[in-house]
């Protein structure tokens, strides 16, 4: 019987950063994932400067493009458009990026097997036993679970869940004009469902179009979608995908470990509240886990996630408090220098949110933003105006 240093359960940027930081540092590493790489993802597909810097050295990115402009509006209305003289964010699609994160781990030295479906895990004092579905079972002296947030390893490691959210997305094939439109630029578009946004993500040929909103309000969240395509001008651009999924993240304490169990990515909850951004907290939490099974210090791993990656949560949650209550003003403050300033610093990676937070103009404006009523919200079957764009 082989019993392995370590078993990743699930294939993606989590995952692999676990395996590649653990068998780089000459763990007997599996992975085990039920899809086959390279395989469609629901996601943005877009790395802020936190992602790049966690994967830098280890893949060449495959971005498709990278974005200097940014347009925001609010439900398709007051349009203001920046620029930055560098680039903010890089556009990939998650079917290569992961395949690369794939390649990197297994030249690491990690094995791995596809097509393989987890039942159970199971815990005694000799190790970890990994029930597979065709009812063999993986033995391991530890384990990383980073098959999602309604994934085998959260349920058993009893991961609690504070905010869980519907992102709807499509990709769009799209012709050479409106390639051209949106080459270097995407959206961002505050909804009227309260913490609800919009993106377009330009990725060469293709457009990855979609929304988010709180579980709960699925049919306003589908109609905000089809609204939307519908002002961009695409609603007859027959999509490659059309796919939905659920986000969670987690609760203030909710475990991370549970004996010799890590959770990592969005099995542990862990991502970004107000902007839902969960790829640079994938690859951070992954790596950490792999580096704490490597120095046999598992509750390291709990103590630096904790010092890592929680405080920017705390903010983010703080951020989407302001930004349900006043989109409207959270819309106005993004035209300002400030305001623009903080988003750039958070896309390249340059500035956390709990660091922005802490300055006293940015705590005093928030304050304020305390005080004054929350917007009342138009209703979904209200006609918005065109979107147009301007440059600032």
């Amino acid at each position: 019987m082989i019993t392995w240093d370590l078993v990743v359960v699930g294939a993606g940027p989590a995952g692999l950063s676990a395996a590649h930081a653990a068998a780089g540092a000459g763990v007997r590493t599996l992975v085990l994932d039920r899809a086959v790489h390279p395989r469609y993802k629901t996601c943005g597909g877009g790395l802020i400067g936190t992602s790049l810097t966690a994967v830098a050295g280890r893949i060449e990115v495959p971005a498709h493009d990278r974005v200097d402009r940014v347009t925001f509006t609010r439900d398709g209305r007051r349009a203001f458009t920046r620029r930055h003289r560098t680039p903010l964010v890089a556009m990939v699609r998650r079917d290569e990026f992961d395949d690369r994160l794939r390649a990197a781990a297994v030249a690491a030295g990690a094995e791995l097997r596809e097509g393989v479906a987890v039942r159970g895990i199971d815990q005694d004092p000799d190790g970890v036993r990994v029930r597979l579905a065709d009812g063999q079972t993986v033995h391991a002296r530890t384990v990383v679970g980073a098959d999602g947030s309604s994934g085998v390893s959260s349920r058993h490691v009893g991961v609690r869940f504070r905010q869980v959210d519907l992102g709807l997305e499509r990709e769009l094939p799209v012709p050479p004009a409106e390639q051209r439109r949106w080459r270097g630029r995407l959206l961002l578009d505050w909804g009227a469902v309260p913490g609800s946004y919009a993106w377009v993500f330009p990725k060469g040929s293709s457009l990855t179009v979609g929304v988010i909103a709180a579980r709960g309000e699925g049919e306003r969240t589908r109609e905000y979608l089809r609204r939307f395509v519908d002002r961009l001008g695409l609603s007859g651009v027959a999509a490659e995908h059309d796919s939905g999924h659920l986000t969670r993240c987690r609760a203030e304490g909710s475990p991370l470990r549970h004996g010799r169990v890590l959770v990592a990515g969005d099995a542990a909850g862990l991502l970004e509240p107000w902007s839902r951004e969960g790829i640079s907290y994938a690859l951070r939490s992954g790596a950490l886990a792999g580096a704490a099974v490597a120095a046999g210090d598992l509750a390291g791993y709990e103590r630096d996630v904790t010092e890592q990656l929680v405080p920017s949560m705390r903010a983010g949650h703080r951020l989407l408090e302001v930004f349900e209550r006043r989109p409207d003003v959270f819309h106005a403050l993004l035209a300002t220098p400030a305001g623009w300033g903080m988003f750039v610093r958070f896309c390249q990676g340059r500035a956390s949110f709990d660091q922005t937070l802490t300055r006293a103009p940015v705590r005093a404006g928030l304050a304020l933003l305390d005080r004054l009523p929350p917007v009342r919200q138009r209703t979904p079957s209200a006609p918005a105006q065109p979107m147009t764009t301007r440059s600032g």
